[in-house]
């Protein structure tokens, strides 16, 4: 896999922060693909704007990372983790920010 499309993937202490936020594995049926390498397939297909269909694969199924996606939006679990976040670590909502949490600013080319 190319270095440089996983540049942006969530650090170590950035995934620290995160993963109790996340609900539990499935209760049943098989055991469900890493919640971390879930997540940074989303934040890939949210800052490069690819379709499903065309999200790497080193980021699992686009089938799983979609349902996961659209799962966690449906439960409230996106909206929990980005209040929980930005109450913790006391910062602005900033438009457009797909990783709050993230201390540095992207150029725009």
């Amino acid at each position: 896999m190319d270095d440089r499309l996983r540049r942006d993937d969530l650090t170590d202490d950035e995934w620290e922060s995160l993963a109790p936020l996340l609900p539990a594995h499935a209760r049943q049926g098989n055991r469900w693909a890493d919640h971390r390498t879930i997540i940074d397939g989303v934040f890939f297909r949210t800052r490069t704007g690819c379709s499903w269909r065309r999200l790497p694969e080193t980021y699992g199924k686009w089938k799983t990372v979609y349902n996961r996606h659209r799962r966690w939006t449906l439960d409230g679990t996106w909206e929990t983790i980005l209040k929980t976040l930005h109450a913790r670590e006391a910062l602005p909502a900033r438009p457009g920010d797909i990783r709050p949490w993230a201390t540095f600013e992207v150029p725009a080319h």
